[in-house]
């Protein structure tokens, strides 16, 4: 029995889980490979590959002549937009939430429920929001009186002017996302035992240990509600977090942000207007934004097929780090993304979209923003970077910046909860704009905005962490 015993063992040493032997084992540890996965380059992205710069300004204070408090930070290699999200991509969001309520308003018996669906229970048999099969689309051209009434039901008309158009109101999406980090951290292990590495230490095995998270719902009013939550920590679901949004872009921004302008054309057709598709969405705040990347990454999934165990980095905001990073090209010297001081080329062409001078917007050529890659990328192939609009960060506000953040992959994350102080709820705000003079569209640049407001001269663009090098370079 044992020599049998001793046969199976070495031949398991030889095999990998797929049976292939390895030529000359001889009982070394050889390691077992995972399947690899070629994912493709994510669509309109750049890879900015990593390296390491001294994050903050650039020179000295040009009227008391202090030195700059800049901070040596490395960075990671990561893929992000070449140009910010445009008004036609986030329009395939907006779409996406239409097209969701009115399949879910298909099934309903209000609306004429049918077939296409499947109704499905959930494990204590009570029933569940009805999903559409994803098989069969949408009957617009065969659509009978119930399903144009589920159809017509996302849309307004202005019971005074008659026009019709898409029921901003309505227009919501719930994302929840996982808090990896908090989880990962000792004092949330859900075994007390895990909480300490001191042997010195006697364990409470009946400790109360307390933990917040996002939840959302909508009331019996129909009104959103995103609350946080304070409560003895009991299972890993404390961990998930739940927001609702309301995605659609803020058209009243144009008015709002500017007193006794004639901004009406820009409030009314912006976003909806197929002649500016290609330029940048603005009216959306963080939170729009943040739900944008979850939405992206869920759809991105969708059309991948991952090997059993393999996930996926997500879309995500960039941190305030990888966005100077990238719009300085990792370069200590460069205060704007072409680098050097000068505003025009050559040609005395405007290297950006900006206010070159007082009250003077349209000497670079626009009155407004402009379409996206209107002007030459840096050097990592990426556009606007500078001016046009300026872009959320996922990075928390704070004075002091840089400082309180650590050198490697340098991230300041604060998910303010509803009660806290509305001056906790601000988010660094990168780029500058076309309503911004020279000195603030700079790259080195900080400024803030809180998470909830909507600016017609702030948009965003996405990042993704890239995953596996050959021979510590990226690929």
């Amino acid at each position: 029995m044992k020599k049998v015993l001793i046969v199976l063992i070495t031949v398991a040493s030889l095999l990998t889980s797929c049976g292939k032997s390895f030529s000359g084992g001889g009982g070394e540890v050889v390691g077992v490979r995972g399947m690899a996965f070629n994912e493709p380059a994510p669509y309109g992205m750049v890879l900015v590959k990593r390296g390491a710069f001294d994050m903050g300004p650039s020179d000295k204070d040009s009227i008391w002549g202090i030195a700059p408090e800049t901070k040596g930070i490395s960075v990671d290699a990561f893929w992000m937009d070449e140009t910010e999200i445009t008004n036609a991509k986030y329009r395939q969001f907006v779409y996406w939430v239409r097209d969701s309520i009115i399949r879910e308003r298909l099934a309903d018996p209000a609306y004429g429920g049918n077939d296409l669906f499947k109704i499905t229970e959930d494990k204590y048999g009570e029933p569940v929001t009805p999903h559409l099969d994803w098989s069969r689309p949408i009957p617009w051209k065969r659509a009978n009186e119930d399903e144009i009434r589920a159809i017509e039901s996302v849309y307004y008309t202005n019971p005074v002017t008659g026009e019709k158009q898409l029921d901003a109101k309505q227009m919501v999406y719930k994302y929840e996302w996982y808090d990896y980090t908090t989880a990962a951290l000792r004092k949330y292990r859900l075994d007390p035992r895990d909480r300490v590495r001191n042997t010195d230490i006697q364990v409470d095995p009946n400790e109360v240990v307390m933990i917040s998270k996002d939840t959302a719902y909508i009331d019996d009013n129909g009104e959103i509600v995103n609350e946080t939550i304070t409560r003895p920590l009991s299972g890993p679901w404390d961990f998930l977090h739940t927001r609702i949004v309301n995605i659609y872009p803020d058209e009243s921004c144009w008015v709002n942000d500017f007193n006794n302008a004639y901004n009406e054309p820009y409030m009314r057709m912006y976003f909806s207007h197929p002649g500016y598709d290609d330029y940048p969405v603005v009216g959306v705040s963080w939170e729009m934004a943040m739900a944008f990347c979850v939405w992206r990454t869920n759809l991105y999934k969708q059309s991948l097929t991952l090997p059993a165990g393999q996930v996926i980095e997500p879309f995500r905001l960039p941190t305030e780090g990888e966005w100077e990073y990238a719009a300085r090209t990792g370069k200590n010297e460069n205060k704007y993304p072409w680098g050097g001081d000068n505003l025009k080329n050559e040609k005395d062409c405007f290297l950006g979209n900006f206010k070159p001078g007082k009250g003077n917007y349209t000497e670079d050529g626009h009155l407004i923003t402009s379409r996206v890659a209107s002007f030459a990328a840096n050097d990592f192939g990426l556009y606007d970077m500078a001016g046009n609009v300026s872009e959320w960060t996922s990075t928390a506000y704070s004075e002091s910046g840089p400082s309180q953040m650590s050198d490697m992959n340098p991230e300041l994350r604060y998910n303010a909860a509803k009660e806290d102080p509305y001056a906790m709820k601000k988010k660094v705000v990168r780029g500058g704009s076309w309503k911004d003079v020279a000195q603030f569209i700079r790259s080195d640049m900080r400024s803030f905005e809180y998470q909830n407001e909507t600016r017609s001269y702030i948009g965003f663009r996405c990042v993704r962490t890239q995953i596996g090098f050959s021979k510590g370079k990226n690929k």
